[in-house]
């Protein structure tokens, strides 16, 4: 070999191999999170007549908002209980609720369930959910002549 000898410039090809899947990963990494992070968790059968009459879910959603309605659910004993509070802070008495229980994975379980008001505020299914794990417990909420929908997410120990 002389002392002139030229190295290829394709000796940084694997390295642009692996700076272009590094970028990949990466992309694809903050549309997971992004997906994640900003799904509602709301999913209907009907999602073409949903889609197009999109304008009234926002001012549905945006009349809920405007409530600034606090729900809280945990579990008691397999027991849902759901904590409510108006805007102030203050409890939300005096509620109707309609309820029903639905596992977010696996086999499609349901179960309507009751509530009844145990102390200002705080509400107490008459029902036990059958199984530990997670429940999301589909929730429309009337107090005087407002409604608020909500799927707050209980996990039975």
């Amino acid at each position: 070999m002389s002392a002139t000898t030229h190295r290829s410039a394709w000796r940084h090809f694997p390295w642009f191999v692996v700076a272009a899947f590094v970028v990949v990963i990466a992309v694809n990494g903050g549309m997971v999170w992004s997906a994640l992070a900003t799904f509602p968790g709301a999913a209907v059968n009907n999602d073409f007549d949903h889609s197009n009459h999109y304008d009234a879910v926002l001012a549905v959603a945006a009349r809920q908002a405007a409530l600034g309605w606090r729900v809280e659910a945990t579990d008691a004993a397999r027991h849902p209980v759901l904590m409510l509070a108006a805007r102030d802070g203050a409890p939300l008495a005096h509620a109707r609720i309609a309820a029903t229980a639905r596992r977010p994975l696996g086999p499609d379980e349901a179960m309507a369930l009751t509530f009844h008001e145990t102390t200002p505020g705080r509400y107490v299914a008459d029902a036990a959910l059958p199984q530990q794990g997670q429940w999301d417990v589909l929730l429309s909420i009337a107090h005087g002549g407002d409604t608020l929908h909500a799927t707050p997410r209980v996990v039975v120990r």
